[in-house]
């Protein structure tokens, strides 16, 4: 029995399983016959992904794909292998999150031809965004609307049942009133939002119609896939419905598609939740993602510079799994949504969570919260520009700096695949009009742009986004040739002083050292010999200790 069909069985155990894997394997050779590119096979040093959305940067009366390929080929494609788009399909709500139709391209943003033509710039990430669909998809409304095929496309469920201990990512309620056209009122699962409505994966059809929506990214392009919320995807009344065993069929089924239609195509879980539930979807490490984001990074990074202690971030890192053969971690700072908290819950006490967001928030930071079983609520994201999160308003441009780059010698130096969101690349602040715009807190990290603006501000000597553009650049190049940040080589993490995070790449035949310092005194390390730091080029010994300014990084590299 092939795997494909082995996985259908598990799932569906009363369904006709050769029916079902017939037609998954007839769409897979479909499929193949139109895949021409070929794909990278390994990941390397050179892979660094920038995050972004298709509307971006923006011209009178042009299509926004265009000018954003415009941007990133004169400014942005010799930093950056990858481009995450963030859902560039038509939609609702949440920023792209609440997808109308699956197959096609934003009209605002252009068509197919676009997409095309920016993969002959970048390797291209697409959202899969598996769990739920917009209200007002056809599919959706052809549910309201009593379209036979629509049927159990969704999760109708009596309010009367005890759904307490279904895991809750926002403060909304889980089930959401709706009017059939026949007058009837049903209760439907929306996990995120009313306008977000969960699919119904028990329904063997659902999963064809989302596995040819897969198979489609594929021929459009597609070389990572990341699979959005994907943890909700299998209910089953009476549990957490979150990770459940056949969603990990269901994603292990996905992987499958992936590796028989284009091999090399990447495929990225992002769950955020606690480190152990999110490492499980690497399943045996051959058999699951090929990535998982590295959700505890962006908070850990923020609360040791906060503190200017590197402790906790040490012990975290000394105790993580590393890369294995078939699998690595998708590093970042920053992203579209805010600061998640939930994956340092456990890692720091909740006492000094509080104390963090209650600080930032004093700085001009927004917060969202997740309501409890008990019915409190717990901060669950903080709403901030990463490079405002890490400093006071009274700060300096020259400490911004320093810090903010500090930050990202972690994120490009650290095990794994870095990738860099758009805000952190231009030094963006704080989006306050955007957030009085839409009324969402997140928009304080989502501004889009004039292109002639934003292409004026960055050549501005001396200012902020140019000093951050310009310095953040530097560090990526010198990174992507490095063989030592490859994400398999090897990575151990050191104790050298509580306020500095050091950590040590290795391979066979050569090391190098990286050194943080992340507090705003001199810290003297405890590291001796010859090296040369690989960013400046310079070479230097250290018969005792080496000694680092307030907020300074090198890369060292021994020099025999």
């Amino acid at each position: 029995m092939s795997k494909i069909k082995e996985r259908l069985a598990f799932i569906y155990e009363n369904e006709d399983i050769d029916q079902i894997n017939s037609l998954i394997e007839k769409r897979i050779e479909e499929a193949k016959l139109k895949i021409t590119k070929k794909r990278k096979q390994n990941w390397d040093e050179s892979d660094v992904v920038l995050i972004t959305y298709g509307d971006q940067f923006q011209e009178e009366g042009k299509p926004t794909l265009e000018s954003f390929k415009k941007m990133f080929d004169e400014h942005l494609a010799n930093k950056f292998e990858l481009v995450h788009i963030l859902p560039f399909y038509p939609y609702t709500s949440d920023d792209g999150f609440s997808v109308v139709d699956y197959k096609k391209v934003n009209p605002d943003l252009g068509d197919w031809s676009h997409i095309e033509s920016l993969s002959k710039s970048a390797r291209i990430m697409f959202d899969y965004v598996c769990n739920h669909i917009s209200s007002k998809s056809e599919w959706f409304q052809g549910y309201l609307n009593g379209d036979s095929k629509y049927k159990d496309y969704f999760v109708e469920m009596d309010p009367s049942i005890d759904l307490s201990s279904v895991t809750r990512p926002r403060a909304l309620p889980l089930l959401s009133k709706f009017k059939l056209a026949n007058g009837e009122e049903k209760y439907i699962w929306t996990t995120f939002s009313d306008d977000q409505i969960d699919l119904n994966f028990s329904n063997p059809q659902v999963l064809l119609d989302m596995v040819d929506v897969l198979l489609f990214y594929l021929e459009q392009g597609a070389e990572y896939v990341r699979l959005d919320a994907v943890g909700y995807m299998w209910k089953e009344v009476g549990t957490s419905c979150i990770h459940l065993e056949k969603t990990h069929e269901i994603v292990k089924l996905f992987r499958d598609l992936l590796d028989e239609a284009a091999k090399g195509t990447v495929m990225i879980t992002e769950t955020n939740v606690p480190h152990l539930d999110n490492i499980s979807y690497f399943g045996n490490g051959h058999d699951e993602a090929h990535m998982v984001y590295q959700f505890p990074l962006p908070p850990l990074v923020l609360y040791s510079l906060h503190n200017g202690n590197g402790s906790v971030l040490t012990n975290w890192a000394k105790n993580l799994e590393g890369s294995k053969e078939d699998t690595t971690f998708f590093n970042f700072l920053a992203s579209h949504d805010g600061i998640g908290l939930n994956p340092i819950r456990g890692i720091i006490s909740e006492e000094e969570i509080l104390s963090l967001v209650e600080d930032l928030k004093v700085e001009g930071a927004l917060v969202n919260y997740k309501k409890n079983s008990d019915g409190t609520e717990s901060p669950y994201e903080i709403n901030v520009t990463y490079l405002d999160a890490l400093n006071k308003q009274s700060s300096s441009d020259e400490i911004r700096v320093k810090k903010f780059l500090l930050a990202h010698s972690i994120l490009l130096t650290f095990q794994g695949v870095p990738a860099i969101y758009i805000q952190s690349m231009l030094g963006s602040r704080n989006d306050y009009a955007g957030v009085e715009r839409t009324g969402m807190n997140r928009s304080i990290n989502r501004q889009k742009y004039s292109l002639v603006e934003i292409e004026k501000e960055l050549k501005e000597e001396g200012s902020l986004r140019n000093k951050v553009f310009t310095e953040l650049t530097k560090i990526i190049q010198v990174r992507k040739g490095e063989k030592l940040f490859n994400p398999d080589v090897k990575m151990d993490v050191l104790e050298v002083n509580k306020k500095v995070f050091a950590i040590k790449r290795m391979n066979e035949d050569e090391s190098i050292i990286i050194l943080h310092n992340l507090s705003n005194e001199e810290v003297n390390c405890d590291v001796k010999g010859k090296y040369m730091n690989i960013l400046t080029g310079e070479v230097e010994e250290f018969n005792e200790y080496i000694s680092l300014d307030p907020y300074e990084f090198l890369w060292l590299k021994p020099v025999n």
